[in-house]
């Protein structure tokens, strides 16, 4: 049958979803997933003398494709995103990242008598913070330190604020993130122009959309919720904040990215950084930033723990989620949910734009239901470029979407970290959160869709 192998997958996709939304561990669930529908494809092809291989046994081929998978990870963009998370962690530390949204979010005290106004303001500054600190968890709370209390004193609601700091990481893009990692390595083109081309153009248009929604949204919300009491809260001070050059270390990663790639002509000396030798560069930077403000040898050597220390909770989290959603979609491939796509999409006389709009929805409702775009998109991301050959499509063409659409979808998920987090500080209820967010993001979607496949195609 046909579509036998797609309506499968479907079974599985709904299977894995509920356990997800019981909150079963995602890099078991995923990873159980995968296995089973490896060893389906392996029990078929056996009864198929063209297929199976004479030297192969099923369960053995299977988890030396786990064993693969692991070591090709880890060596590629597993690395990258440990390293990543590793800076992540040690500039946070160290207070760099608080120096850059200190600096970065001054601006706003122009607007003390348009507080809506003021708000969405921080979506677009948020955005470029976003690209500097790629965690969305962590600039969510580096917000709510800094924004938040800002944002109540000029006149908006908890509501408003939070769901405002919870849009600013809505499109994951730059060479820091880990999504552009991952859809630079399936297209296997270089990140910086992928940023620069294709990720900064589309996401400046949905930064417009989110301000223009958040405005109305928010301020309508504020006035029939009553809840435009100006609540008077005071940031808590630190004691020793880091000097105002510390907010030059987040940033250093992406100017040497930049510099280094080709695009521009700045050193008569062509030489290419990748973004792993760009987050050593910028991390020894911080050192020496610590070592002659502190000027303690023994803390110095101390603060190593920090970025090994990042480099391990990224393993923990998210390279084994790479790994499993990696073994889950070649599941997904090897009992046909691809080639099922294509077949309706072909039927329905669709296209590479019928496939590019269903896996960009796919992958947007996935991320919602995960609570995680990383996970979201490492789990349908590898599917892309056997389908985009078929269609004598570009992978980016139906990468781009799927990459933007991901991020978004986690800012509707009541289940993502950042939501969580924000809401607990704010006092407020993840679900009221989506409330908030959902008629911004579902219009930052649509225009995306007509925006994208507009023109690609």
């Amino acid at each position: 049958m046909q579509y036998f192998g797609l309506i499968l997958s479907l079974v599985v996709i709904i299977i894995v979803a509920r356990l997800l939304l019981k909150n079963f561990f995602a890099q078991a669930v995923l990873l159980i997933a995968g296995i089973v529908m490896l060893l389906l494809k392996g029990v078929t092809d056996f009864f198929n003398p063209l297929v199976v291989k004479k030297e192969s046994f099923l369960v053995v081929d299977v988890f030396e494709f786990i064993k693969e998978s692991l070591s090709n990870t880890n060596a590629n963009v597993g690395l990258m995103i440990m390293v990543i998370g590793g800076f992540v962690a040690y500039i946070d530390k160290i207070g760099a990242s608080e120096a850059l949204v200190r600096i970065a979010l001054k601006p706003l005290s122009f607007l003390k008598k348009h507080p809506h106004l003021a708000a969405v303001c921080v979506v677009p500054i948020g955005q470029l913070l976003f690209i500097c600190v790629p965690s969305a968890a962590g600039l969510g709370l580096l917000l709510m330190a800094s924004v938040f209390p800002i944002l109540i004193s000029l006149g908006v609601s908890r509501l408003a604020a939070v769901s405002i700091i919870t849009s600013t990481t809505a499109f994951c893009i730059g060479p820091a993130s880990v999504i552009t990692a991952s859809a630079t390595q399936i297209a296997q083109i270089e990140t910086v122009p992928y940023f620069i081309n294709m990720q900064l153009p589309i996401a400046i248009v949905l930064n417009l959309v989110l301000m223009i929604t958040y405005f109305f949204v928010n301020k309508y919300y504020d006035k029939s919720d009553k809840l435009m009491e100006i609540e008077k809260e005071h940031q808590k001070k630190d004691d020793n904040p880091a000097p105002a050059i510390y907010a030059i270390i987040p940033v250093l990663p992406l100017i040497i990215l930049l510099l280094f790639s080709g695009v521009f002509t700045v050193f008569p000396i062509k030489l290419k950084i990748e973004t792993t030798t760009a987050m050593l560069i910028s991390l020894f930077v911080a050192i020496i930033f610590e070592l002659i403000k502190n000027r303690n040898i023994e803390n110095l050597f101390s603060s190593f723990k920090i970025f090994f220390d990042g480099m391990g909770d990224i393993f923990k989290t998210v390279v084994t989620l790479i790994i499993a959603a990696e073994v889950f979609a070649n599941g997904l491939i090897s009992i046909g949910f691809i080639d099922g796509l294509i077949s309706i999409s072909q039927s329905l006389g669709f296209g590479a734009i019928g496939l590019g709009i269903i896996m960009t929805v796919m992958i947007f409702l996935a991320a919602i239901l995960m609570g995680s775009g990383n996970a979201a998109f490492f789990a349908f991301g590898p599917l892309i470029p056997n389908a985009a050959t078929k269609f004598g499509v570009a992978s980016t063409s139906i990468l781009l979407p799927m990459n933007l659409a991901a991020s978004m979808g986690r800012a509707l998920s009541p289940l993502a970290g950042i939501l969580l987090a924000t809401a607990e500080i704010a006092g407020v209820k993840s679900m009221d959160i989506v409330k908030r967010n959902l008629i911004p993001i579902m219009a930052s979607l649509i225009t995306l869709l007509i925006y994208h496949f507009g023109l690609c195609f």
